[in-house]
């Protein structure tokens, strides 16, 4: 008797599909095989901010000092400007609550030196200018009496050659009635009356001679006079010129403790806007370190960190030496950030669920020390926007696109061990007739 369950075990009689199965599977392997593969490459990164200035900041004390008011706790924003503490002196050099009145008070001091100084200086060149005028003075009128003396010196140099003439002509005279009284022609009254004569002339010759020589030595003593003027009145001026460079030299001196003071109560005033730390943008405030009132600060302590709000986001990515080539500036790259769910497709990247698209605005030509090239990466705004609520330092792992291959070229080229295509990316120029290159 033929069993039932015989049939329904072994079902020897029944049709088979497996061969139809099989040549579709294989039909469907065969058109797989032909279908376009983007070529990749994965990425590890992390978000940052395309600029410095957005990228989360140290709050420094830039004076020592200490703590006597909080205005924020940890996760305030705030504005910029805002006041996030209050500091209060320390050191004993700045702790005279009047010292920038007394600073100043100085400088007005220090002027009043100068001012007296410069004064000093005024009066010592008035000096110098009545001395001047003192000594052309008296020069002038030794001048004129040098002049009046060489005068009378000629006037007294012809006199005395009128009375050397003279004489002559009352020796010849003399000669002659001397010789009539020794031959006897004269009497000895009119001899002596020539001789009388002739001694009156010598004595005249010789009192002209007297006058011209005293004539001559008051020329040379006044100018004995006239060189001892200008000697005195050199060391006058000499000695007032010295006291007015030395006012000069106390007035230059003055304006360098001036400036110096001056300079000293501007830093006074900019140290007391110091105790006041206030926020350098618009942020969040997070990792205050510093608890309560009273702490001591160091000079550029660290207090906390603010993060800045409305942020160019930016995601640097650390690219393999051996793929640094296949990595360019406006290569496209499709992100899944960490906390976003995404559903990913390696090959396919445009029938990934969760992904978001960015390019290459910068890579850099010096390796990091963790040994990768570092590349910043932008949103794509023309594509799908970025999430709204991602943080900075947020992970993201990137796929970096290259070239479309078939299927069977990237089995053939990993089975090979082959590297992927090098790519380039081309850019568009458009011409003045608005015609595309």
């Amino acid at each position: 008797m033929k069993l039932q369950s015989y049939d329904k075990i072994y079902q020897i009689h029944k049709k088979s599909k497996v061969k139809r199965w099989f040549l579709f599977i294989f039909v469907a392997a065969i058109i797989t095989l032909f279908l376009p593969w983007t070529q990749n490459i994965k990425v590890r990164g992390n978000v940052s901010a395309l600029y410095q200035y957005q990228r989360p900041q140290q709050l420094n004390s830039p004076i020592p000092g200490r703590i006597i008011k909080w205005n924020v706790k940890n996760g305030d924003y705030v504005s910029k400007g805002d006041t996030l503490l209050q500091l209060s002196e320390i050191k004993e050099d700045y702790m005279d609550p009047l010292l920038v009145q007394r600073t100043e008070e100085q400088v007005q001091a220090k002027k009043g030196v100068r001012n007296f100084y410069e004064a000093k200086a005024e009066t010592a060149k008035s000096q110098l200018n009545a001395l001047n005028a003192g000594r052309d003075l008296k020069l002038n009128q030794i001048k004129i009496k040098i002049s009046q003396l060489n005068n009378k010196l000629a006037g007294e140099q012809a006199e005395l050659t009128a009375a050397t003439n003279e004489l002559q002509l009352s020796e010849d005279q003399y000669a002659r009635q001397k010789k009539m009284y020794d031959d006897g022609l004269v009497s000895l009254t009119q001899f002596q009356q020539r001789s009388i004569s002739y001694q009156n002339s010598i004595a005249k010759k010789t009192a002209y001679e007297n006058k011209v020589a005293q004539t001559q030595q008051e020329i040379i003593n006044t100018r004995i006079e006239q060189n001892s003027v200008i000697q005195d009145y050199n060391e006058k001026l000499s000695k007032i010129e010295g006291e007015r460079f030395q006012s000069m030299g106390q007035i230059e001196g003055s304006d360098g403790d001036i400036a110096k003071l001056e300079n000293q109560v501007a830093n006074y005033k900019a140290r007391q806007g110091l105790y006041f730390i206030i926020a350098s943008q618009d942020g969040q405030i997070v990792q205050l370190n510093k608890a309560g009132i009273g702490e001591v600060l160091k000079d550029g302590e660290n207090i906390g960190t603010i993060v800045p709000t409305g942020v160019d986001y930016a995601v640097e990515i650390y690219i393999k030496p051996v793929d640094l080539p296949l990595v360019k500036e406006g290569q496209r790259v499709m992100f899944i950030f960490d906390g976003f769910p995404a559903i990913v497709f390696s090959g396919w990247p445009d029938s990934s669920y969760g992904t978001f698209s960015g390019k290459v605005v910068a890579v850099e030509s010096n390796i990091s020390p963790n040994g990768l090239f570092r590349a910043l990466v932008v949103e794509n705004k023309n594509e799908k926007r970025w999430p709204t609520k991602m943080k900075m330092g947020t992970g993201a792992e990137g796929i970096a696109i290259l070239n479309d291959v078939p299927v069977w070229y990237e089995l053939w080229r990993n089975i090979n061990g082959f590297p992927l295509d090098y790519y380039e990316v081309t850019t568009t120029k458009t011409t003045k007739d608005g015609k595309g290159k």
